[in-house]
């Protein structure tokens, strides 16, 4: 099973978990989770291949989307779903293959297609990092720096650093290999009528108009919102009116 944080809230409310994404992990979540958990308990899962979760010879979206559906079934009642960028694109397929495990669903800046760019430089600088000389977060960010990474991700990418064991908490050859199913979304006809809030940065193109069309053919109840000031880490620009539109869609 998935290795998991819990912040325990109100038992009476509803819980959520929240799904990170690529590179990410649970710990990233930490502030709106605890800030969520004043009202509901959470639950922040590092995803497959991620943190300190099992690593696995693949990572396609059916393979997120049963890992979330077996951490939610241990809790034995359904869970809001919150999924950001690659945990967005799994919570829809738990959502889509696995309905019943699924209360409210709020997928964070991405959609159910397929993105052209690639993520893999990003693998590369991390290969390339000395990991022998660095004592500290801040040299292997130094290392990032030069090259090219950017400063935001740099200090991102570093806190999934082991230094003392000297290595990342990233399957690094499985998420190479299995990038072009990280980066496209399965072929699904079925399509999930429960409520969903599809939230994207105002600042980011990754939620376009011409998504809506097959998210509406997926998701028919689903809405729509932009936060301001915010890009593609949405949580993360502006977090205080992403916990907002969380607090407003959440709650019954």
């Amino acid at each position: 099973m998935l290795a998991f944080t819990r912040y325990d809230g109100p038992d009476a409310a509803p819980a959520c978990l929240i799904a990170h994404g690529l590179y990410g992990s649970g710990r990233n979540w930490g502030v709106i989770a605890k800030r969520l958990s004043a009202t509901r308990p959470v639950i922040c899962v590092d995803m497959r291949n991620h943190g300190a979760s099992p690593w696995q010879d693949t990572h396609s979206y059916e393979d997120l989307a049963d890992d979330l559906a077996e951490v939610i079934a241990a809790q034995n009642q359904p869970l809001d779903v919150i999924g950001h960028s690659m945990g967005g694109k799994a919570a829809m397929m738990l959502a889509l293959r696995t309905p019943q495990h699924v209360d409210r669903l709020v997928i964070a800046d991405i959609a159910p297609t397929a993105y052209s760019h690639s993520q893999l430089p990003y693998i590369h600088a991390m290969r390339a990092v000395d990991l022998s000389s660095v004592t500290r977060r801040s040299e292997a960010a130094a290392q990032l720096a030069a090259l090219d990474v950017d400063p935001a991700l740099q200090s991102f990418f570093t806190q999934s650093l082991d230094v003392a064991n000297q290595r990342w908490h990233y399957n690094l050859d499985v998420l190479e290999a299995e990038m072009p199913k990280i980066m496209a979304f399965p072929q699904i006809n079925t399509s999930h009528n429960g409520p969903t809030l599809f939230l994207s940065g105002a600042n980011s193109d990754y939620v376009q108009s011409q998504h809506r069309s097959r998210i509406k053919s997926l998701f028919p109840k689903a809405r729509f919102a932009k936060i301001p000031d915010a890009g593609h880490w949405l949580h993360a620009d502006n977090p205080r009116a992403f916990q907002a539109a969380l607090e407003v869609f959440l709650t019954r």
